[in-house]
């Protein structure tokens, strides 16, 4: 993944059409780390996975605020 200073985040906004789908990248923080790639999701929680090679895990879905712009 390219240096998370250079990358376009975006608020995770559903009521302004930006919600998250399965396979965005995300993270908690805009340019922070780590960034998780969505493989799942549910009303409330979504499993992700570590694009870094740390494993698969469910998580609630409000905890990550941003996404990469597509």
């Amino acid at each position: 993944m390219s240096d998370a200073r250079h990358i376009d985040w975006v608020l995770l906004d559903p009521s302004r059409g930006q919600g998250a789908r399965v396979g965005d990248l995300v993270s908690a923080d805009a340019g922070g780390m780590p960034v998780y790639r969505l493989v799942g999701l549910g009303e409330r929680n979504c499993v992700v996975s570590d694009p870094a090679g740390g494993g698969v895990r469910e998580a609630p879905l409000s905890q990550f605020r941003w996404k990469i712009a597509s």
